[in-house]
């Protein structure tokens, strides 16, 4: 899965549960930018790029999401 898909998926999932969200593109360095899922956030690396399974991991954990979510 690449970083703009997972923003996309966690995008979808906020619309369904009724929860704001929202993706700060200036908040990262460089490629980096940080989404945010009610009060909880994450950094999202190179949106282009896959992202690894333990990064994707550590960033559902972050969000208090699991697998079976997105």
């Amino acid at each position: 899965m690449t970083g703009d898909e997972f923003v996309r998926r966690v995008r979808k999932l906020g619309r369904e549960r009724s929860i704001p969200v929202r993706f700060e593109p200036r908040r990262g360095k460089g490629s980096h930018g940080r989404l945010h899922l009610g009060d909880r956030f994450t950094t999202v690396k190179n949106r282009r790029k896959e992202i690894s399974p333990g990064l994707l991991t550590a960033m559902l954990r972050q969000l208090r999401l699991t697998r079976d979510d997105i």
